[in-house]
């Protein structure tokens, strides 16, 4: 693939220069650029009132929150662009926009007014827009200009060249916080100003702004539980498509790497992408929690352990799990290992509700998971003793823990305090996980031979309500009985 333009090819002794003849050349002869106004973005609206929500913890101070750049994949090839979370959700781009901008939220007497810093469209006279590998619209394509990008997001808009005079604006006289993570080189040049200024703990200040930013995403708005459900819809439909080509799978060989590109068709096809590496894990290979290699076959007679999930492109995903029995139906052992995982994950999401901590979910699972590995004698001491303080052997075969938070990222809110996370106490609106699982490895000594190699994961999103909760990924069965008659017509049999 192309990736830089002729001319940065060239080493600059060889650089070769660009004609006056083809300069003038070159901006002749195109259409006008379409003058209809822009749809404004679906998440843009919602993003007001959480900008506000951030404004109310800072008055008085300029916070800067940035998209993010490209990262180099190998030389002189990128990534592919996916915007900061935290920029996402402030501004309503998702998808692939909007690398190297960033929000500025300046203070005013009555708030902040916000400032979308990025890189417009360049004049079709302009080299950028045919010798700029990054920005040229020969390159990446026809980008917005400065009144179009307001019109998708409802914020005011500047070129990103001048960021660094309105940064430095009055800056002895106010706070200025910067998401540090987001933009290493933006963070460099924000520190050196404050260097300069005498201005001192800048790194608690950010610090103080990545919590907040974070924890403002613990409860979600309507728009956000929307999106969720939209995106396990999409992902039940992407595991429809996995289990229909699972004969495919087997007979190609290399099957786990079958699966996860059926699933990442689907998900490029309905969403921005996958919302995380895929696991697609047959056999013995479920037993290795983060198996993202995907290099191994599926045979008949083996379980898959597919973790999977679509992110749309306002970059909400799901997270869903199921342990599928590649040839549609459960062996004994299979079943009887799967039955306790089901079972300790419905006593989780039972207590999921209003007034119950985070923790209370994972302690209701390894609860049941404790007492079956009791009963089945692998554990050295009581189920009571391992759940204990002083204990912990049933991590052995269950050692994550049962939920996280979801939302714009897979594990969404990592930098709230721990106090409002995994102390926290479960709200209406907050949307986690619950996955309890057991993996028996095909070497572990301690477990029957016909146990050995055998690991299941069952994961849903559940969504906090007034009441209780709901299950938002029910489209896909968890019963053994009903995952079985759900994948036999997809099977065809």
């Amino acid at each position: 693939m192309p990736r830089v333009s002729e001319e940065q090819q060239q080493s600059p002794s060889r650089k070769i220069p660009f004609s006056d003849a083809f300069r003038a050349f070159i901006p002749q002869g195109w259409a006008p650029y379409d003058a209809t106004p822009k749809e404004q973005l679906p998440a843009a609206a919602p993003a007001v009132a959480r900008r506000a929500a951030v404004s109310a913890l800072f008055p008085g101070e300029r916070l800067v929150v940035p998209a993010g750049g490209f990262k180099v994949r190998s030389n002189d090839t990128d990534y592919r662009f996916r915007p900061h979370s935290a920029f996402a959700h402030l501004t309503g781009l998702g998808t692939d926009r909007e690398p190297d901008a960033v929000l500025v939220l300046e203070p005013t007497d009555d708030g902040h007014e916000p400032t979308l810093y990025f890189m417009p469209r360049a004049p079709r006279e302009a080299e950028q827009f045919y010798a700029d590998a990054r920005y040229g619209e020969m390159w990446v394509g026809q980008r917005d200009s400065l009144e179009e990008m307001t019109q998708r997001t409802g914020i005011r808009c500047a070129p990103v060249g001048e960021l660094t005079e309105a940064l430095a604006k009055d800056a002895d006289s106010l706070r200025l916080r910067v998401l540090r993570e987001a933009d290493p080189a933006l963070t460099e040049q924000v520190d050196q100003l404050r260097e300069s200024l005498g201005q001192e703990e800048s790194a608690v200040s950010d610090a103080e702004l990545a919590v907040a930013l974070s924890e403002l995403r613990l409860v979600k708005d309507a728009f956000e539980v929307e999106q969720m459900r939209e995106a396990c819809a999409a992902t039940a439909e992407g595991f429809e498509a996995v289990v229909a080509d699972l004969p495919e799978a087997v007979r190609r060989g290399r099957g786990e790497r079958w699966v996860e590109g059926v699933f990442g068709l689907h998900a490029r096809h309905v969403g921005n992408a996958v919302g995380y590496d895929t696991i697609a894990a047959s056999g013995d290979h479920a037993n290795t929690l983060h198996w993202i290699r995907n290099d191994g076959e599926l045979r008949e007679g083996d379980l898959l352990l597919l973790d999977a999930g679509v992110e749309l492109d306002t970059l909400y995903t799901a997270d869903i799990t199921r342990t599928l029995p590649v040839s549609g139906r459960f062996s004994e052992a299979q079943r009887r290992v799967y039955q306790v995982v089901l079972e300790a994950q419905e006593a989780a999401i039972a207590v999921a509700r209003p007034g119950t901590t985070f923790s209370d979910v994972h302690r209701a699972a390894i609860d049941v998971i404790a007492r079956r590995l009791e009963e089945w004698g692998l554990l050295p001491v009581s189920a009571e003793e391992s759940v204990g303080p002083d204990g912990g052997q049933h991590r052995r075969w269950m050692v994550h823990g049962t939920s996280h938070h979801l939302g714009i990222d897979v594990h969404d809110c990592a930098q709230a305090r721990t106090e409002n996370y995994r102390e926290g106490v479960l709200a209406e609106g907050m949307v986690i996980t619950v996955e309890p699982g057991l993996y028996f490895k095909s070497t572990d000594l301690l477990v029957p031979e016909e146990l050995r190699g055998i690991g299941v994961r069952i994961e849903d999103d559940i969504l906090i309500t007034a009441d209780g909760n709901e299950n938002l990924s029910a489209a896909l069965p968890r019963d053994p009985d009903e995952v079985e008659a759900w994948m036999a017509p997809l099977l065809g049999r």
